[in-house]
């Protein structure tokens, strides 16, 4: 069982991944792929879904669970018998319950000893950065047309010619 998000770059069963990418790349793997259709696939979001309505899935093994909670969505994960698990990731969920982080993170890595694990978002969070340290992988698919960051931070010792000074805001 595999889904490819590009070419060469591909998920495979027995793995827990998490993947940073624009929507669409997300999209295209799981609309793209008529094989899911043959396996249970469990899609996980909580409050709010950017990607749900779009996906494509008709086949009876595709079931969508929304927790509205972090306790919910770990004991959905702890409940899933799925071939495929996609986590959508949703920060609010976590929202006051930073406490449950690790143990989803221990979840997601968990049922990625059996099962295709997928957490996805379409930008780095912290509470996205705590569960991915869990992962197997770490994709992150930069759109084309945008800057990429080539790990030097820019020269700040030098203020141009023609930008003023900084100020500090008086107290009234």
């Amino acid at each position: 069982m595999l889904i490819t998000l590009r070419r060469g770059l591909t998920l495979q069963q027995g793995t827990f991944t998490a993947v940073i990418a624009p929507e669409q790349v997300i999209l295209s793997a799981v609309n793209d792929n008529p094989d899911l259709g043959r396996f249970l696939f469990l899609f996980l979001c909580g409050n709010f879904s950017r990607i749900l309505s779009r996906v494509n899935r008709t086949s009876s093994n595709f079931e969508i669970c929304r927790p509205f909670t972090a306790d919910q969505l770990l004991t959905a994960l702890k409940e899933a018998g799925h071939t495929v698990i996609f986590l959508e990731h949703d920060p609010t969920l976590f929202d006051g319950a930073e406490r449950l982080l690790a143990p989803v993170a221990a979840a997601l890595r968990d049922a990625g000893h059996d099962a295709l694990v997928i957490l996805y978002a379409p930008a780095m969070d912290r509470s996205f950065a705590v569960l991915a340290r869990h992962a197997d992988r770490l994709i992150e698919i930069v759109p084309t047309g945008e800057p990429v960051y080539s790990g030097r931070l820019p020269d700040r010792s030098r203020r141009p010619a023609n930008s003023p000074a900084q100020k500090t805001l008086e107290v009234f």
